[in-house]
C-alpha cells in the first residue's frame, strides 16, 4: 500500500478555496455599478419639468465717438537741431603785430556791431598812406603842368597860322611884281623860303600840341593809378582793426597782444545771436504730403520745443527755405526754418536738439478718429439703432494716436472705438450709461 503525501493534499485544498473566494470579489463591483446606473435612470425619468429660459442675444458694452466732418491736417513730429543762420570767421586782412585786444574777447562773450575786437600795429600802414598821398599830389601837379603847356601851345598856334597867311600873301604880291620887273628872282625866292619856314613852324606847333595832349592823357591815367594806390593804403590802414560785423556771440578766439598775425590768419569766429534757425529732415513721404498741399512749404509756421533741464522751452519758427536736393545719406529733404527774434526764458544756442511739429497737408471733408476705430485699414463700424453697420473708409493720414479718414461717413453719426474680436455687421452694442434692454445678455469689453 502506497503512503499518502500530506503536503500535496493541503496545497490542493488551498487552491480550491482561493478560486471560490474570487467569485464574490468580482461580482460585487459589477452589481454596484449596475445598481448605480439603474438608480440614475430612475432619477432622470422621475425628475420634475424645469421651465426653459428663452435664448438672449449677446450685447457688447462699447465706447463710441461722434463723426465730425471738417478740414483736418496731421501734425508731423520730427527732430532737428538749432543752427546759426549767419556765421563769420574774422581773419587778418593785413599782416602785423597785435597791439590791442578787446578785454572781454572770450568764447561765449557777446559783442556789439562796430566794436573793435582786435587792432594791428598801424605804423607801416599810416606811412604807406602818407607816401601814396604825396605821390598823388606830385602827379596832380605834373598833370596841371602838362595841361598848362598844352594850353600855351594851343594859344600860340593861331599866331603861327596868321604869320603863315601874311607870308603867303607877300609871296603872291612878289610874283605879280616879278612879271612887271619890279622885283628880282632872288626877292621872290626869299619870300618862298619865308612861306616854307612859316608852314614848317605851324606843323611843328601842331605836332607839339598832339604830344602835349598825349602827355596829359598819360598823366591822367597815372593819376588814377595813384588814386587807387592811396585808396588801397587807406583800406589797409582800416583793416588793421577787426570790427564785429553784427551783434553776436564769440565761438572762438586766437589772438593775444604781441602776437604776429599773417594775412588770412584766423583771429575770431562768431555767429549772429538773433538769427538762429531750426534745421530738420522730412522724409520723402512727409515732404510729398506737404508739397501737395495748397499752402506752400516755404512760409509755413512750425512749433519748436527745446527740453532744458527737463523743462520745455517752446517757440515758433517759419520755414525759410528747402534743401536744393534730396539728401540720400539723411533719408529725405533738409528744411530750414528761421526763428524770429523773441524773448524766451533761456538764450537759444546752436547745436541744441529740438522737437519740431510741422503742420501737414489739409484733407477737406474728413473725420479725425482714434486709431482703434479702423478695422483692416479700410473700414469702420457705425452704431445704427444699437447695431454695428460697416462703413468703407480711406485712411488719409495718421496723427499721434489719431487717424484722419474719408469715405462713407455721415456727420454726427457715432462710430465704434472699442476693439472687439467678434466684430461684424449687425452686432448688437450699447454704450455705458444707456438704458439696458430687457433681453440683454451683456458681454463687457
Amino acid at each position: 500500500m502506497k503512503p499518502i503525501d500530506l503536503n500535496v493534499h493541503q496545497t490542493a485544498e488551498l487552491k480550491k478555496r482561493s478560486r471560490l473566494w474570487l467569485i464574490p470579489q468580482i461580482l460585487l463591483p459589477v452589481l454596484i455599478v449596475a445598481a448605480s446606473i439603474l438608480l440614475s435612470g430612475m432619477l432622470v425619468a422621475t425628475k420634475p419639468d424645469v421651465p426653459q429660459r428663452p435664448p438672449r442675444e449677446q450685447v457688447y458694452i462699447v465706447d463710441t465717438e461722434p463723426v465730425a466732418l471738417a478740414a483736418n491736417r496731421p501734425m508731423l513730429q520730427v527732430f532737428g537741431t538749432l543752427a546759426a543762420a549767419r556765421t563769420v570767421e574774422l581773419r587778418a586782412l593785413v599782416a602785423g603785430e597785435v597791439v590791442s585786444v578787446m578785454p572781454n574777447l572770450v568764447v561765449g562773450a557777446s559783442v556789439k556791431k562796430g566794436e573793435t575786437l582786435v587792432e594791428i600795429d598801424r605804423f607801416e600802414y599810416e606811412g604807406a598812406v602818407t607816401e601814396a598821398d604825396i605821390n598823388l599830389a606830385e602827379a596832380k601837379a605834373r598833370l596841371a603842368e602838362n595841361r598848362a603847356r598844352l594850353a600855351l601851345e594851343e594859344s600860340s598856334i593861331a599866331r603861327y597860322a596868321e604869320q603863315l597867311d601874311f607870308a603867303e600873301k607877300d609871296l603872291e604880291r612878289a610874283r605879280s611884281l616879278l612879271k612887271s620887273g619890279n622885283i628880282t628872282q632872288r626877292g621872290l625866292d626869299e619870300r618862298e623860303l619865308v612861306v616854307s619856314q612859316r608852314r614848317q613852324a605851324l606843323d611843328q606847333r601842331r605836332n607839339t600840341i598832339d604830344i602835349e595832349k598825349a602827355k596829359v592823357e598819360q598823366q591822367a591815367v597815372s593819376l588814377k593809378r595813384l588814386e587807387w594806390k592811396l585808396s588801397q593804403a587807406r583800406r589797409n590802414l582800416a583793416n588793421t582793426k577787426l570790427v564785429a560785423p553784427f551783434d553776436g556771440i564769440v565761438t572762438s578766439e586766437n589772438v593775444e597782444a604781441g602776437r604776429l598775425l599773417n594775412v588770412n590768419d584766423l583771429a575770431v569766429a562768431m555767429f549772429e545771436d538773433d538769427r538762429l534757425e531750426a534745421r530738420f529732415v522730412l522724409s520723402d513721404r512727409q515732404y510729398g504730403e506737404i508739397a501737395l498741399d495748397r499752402e506752400p512749404v516755404v512760409g509755413r509756421e512750425i512749433d519748436v520745443v527745446w527740453q532744458v533741464g527737463g523743462e520745455p522751452v517752446r517757440f515758433t519758427a517759419v520755414i525759410d527755405r528747402v534743401g536744393a536736393e534730396i539728401a540720400p545719406e539723411r533719408g529725405g529733404v533738409e528744411v530750414f526754418a528761421r526763428i524770429p527774434q523773441q524773448a524766451t526764458r533761456v538764450d537759444l544756442r546752436p547745436g541744441a536738439f529740438v522737437e519740431i511739429t510741422v503742420p501737414g497737408r489739409v484733407f477737406p471733408a474728413t473725420a479725425r478718429l482714434p486709431e482703434t476705430t479702423v478695422y483692416g485699414n479700410d473700414h469702420v463700424f457705425a452704431v445704427v439703432d444699437g447695431r454695428l453697420a460697416e462703413r468703407a473708409v480711406k485712411v488719409e493720414a495718421y496723427d499721434n494716436g489719431s487717424v484722419i479718414v474719408s469715405g462713407d461717413l455721415k456727420d454726427g453719426e457715432r462710430v465704434l472705438t472699442t476693439r472687439i474680436a467678434e466684430v461684424g455687421e449687425g452686432l448688437r452694442v450699447r454704450e455705458p450709461g444707456t438704458a439696458k434692454p430687457a433681453d440683454e445678455d451683456v458681454a463687457a469689453r
